[in-house]
């Protein structure tokens, strides 16, 4: 039985290591010729309440998925190394 995209948005993301709350679903990483999910993303925290924007993304592989409930994903991924860098908007010019 399989998974549809749309069903994984919007799921919280639990690290089992530690119960650590990554956060929810918000895009995944497909790869184009075969079609095959890579990787979910789930956006960083915010930084300050919110009002300074978000830290980095989590990218975390699709083979460190356990196990995908009705509403949780449960990931065997350190935090630390799944956080890559958000793509600056286009017109953010820093």
């Amino acid at each position: 039985m399989g998974t549809r995209i749309t069903e994984l948005n919007c799921k919280e993301v639990i690290c089992i290591a530690d119960g650590c709350r990554l956060g929810f679903i918000t895009d995944v990483e497909i790869e184009i010729p075969s079609g095959n999910v890579v990787a979910i993303i789930v956006p960083g925290p915010c930084r300050f309440m919110g009002l300074l924007g978000r830290h980095d993304n989590y990218v975390i592989p699709w083979k460190c998925i356990k196990r995908i409930g009705p509403d949780i994903v449960l990931v065997d991924a350190k935090p630390n190394e799944c956080l890559f860098p958000r793509p600056k908007p286009p017109w953010f010019l820093g």
